[in-house]
């Protein structure tokens, strides 16, 4: 005699219905917004999630998800949907700016005493965060005695984890011009490769989420914010500019995807400084009033 054979929830898609109420919770939390007919790629990334918890289908998920008890889920939700696409000196015209423009005046001031605070917003395993240090690390052969810190952050936990240890994929690395591959990395067992600790000692790693209470106080000089803004809606992109806006001190340097572009003409007080590439004017209070760390 046959038995009926249930669907495991990972061979389906969630319905229309729950994937509007997935989007809804990812879209109130993360600000992230998930566009009709993505029911694949959702089924694709939450049916491993479904399986480890041995809930029986999405409305289960949705409940758990949308309860007060529901926050670490919440947070595990996110990290699956969450798009995490990076390597080392990504846009690379970026760090030529950075390298010619940004910092030679930056590093004056540090060298007279001053600080200097750069974000890497969204920085996923810490690839753009690291090129930054490596950059940074070029030009200053004193860095270790500046008071310069940089900043990772990302809302996907497992992200933050990678790149405070700060090893990677041979593979990986091949992104990086050998002459730093060379200084800047240690080889692992199985052929992975680590970053030196030095150049770790620069870098803070949080989890954050862009849409909730930021804790930093102090102002940054430096904000990367690339390849993540395309995810928001367009109410949240223009909040979330005027919250760079406010965090950056006067004449900060707020580097965007290549396919992301900041409102000017009066929405912002940005003006243009290269290819997706902004400055605040240099005017308004003194930079550095209260540290982040």
């Amino acid at each position: 005699m046959s038995t009926p054979t249930q669907t495991s929830t990972e061979q389906r898609a969630p319905s229309e219905a729950e994937l509007h109420e997935i989007a809804k919770i990812l879209h109130d939390h993360a600000g992230i917004v998930i566009a009709p007919g993505k029911g694949s790629m959702v089924q694709s990334r939450l049916g491993k999630r479904l399986r480890a918890l041995g809930l029986p289908n999405y409305e289960s998920y949705i409940a758990l998800v949308s309860s007060e008890s529901g926050a670490d889920e919440r947070r595990q939700m996110v990290s699956a949907l969450t798009t995490n696409v990076t390597h080392f000196f990504r846009e690379n015209h970026h760090f030529d700016l950075l390298r010619k423009a940004a910092l030679p005046t930056l590093l004056e001031r540090a060298r007279a005493g001053g600080r200097v605070r750069i974000w890497s917003a969204g920085s996923s395993n810490g690839q753009e965060a690291y090129s930054i240090a490596m950059t940074l690390a070029e030009l200053a052969t004193d860095l270790a005695r500046l008071d310069i810190r940089i900043l990772a952050t990302d809302i996907d936990p497992k992200m933050i984890e990678h790149g405070m240890h700060g090893l990677y994929e041979a593979a990986q690395a091949d992104a990086v011009p050998e002459t730093l591959r060379r200084k800047y990395f240690t080889e692992e067992p199985g052929g992975q490769m680590r970053i030196v600790p030095a150049l770790r000692k620069l870098l803070v790693f949080k989890e954050l989420n862009l849409h909730e209470t930021w804790p930093m106080k102090g102002r940054f000089d430096i904000i990367f914010c690339r390849n993540v803004v395309i995810y928001f809606d367009p109410e949240a992109q223009l909040r979330l500019w005027s919250r760079f806006e406010s965090a950056l001190s006067p004449g900060g340097w707020l580097f965007v995807g290549h396919s992301e572009r900041v409102p000017l003409s009066g929405r912002t007080r940005f003006v243009s400084a290269g290819i997706t590439t902004y400055r605040l004017p240099e005017a308004g209070p003194k930079a550095g009033d209260q540290k982040w760390h």
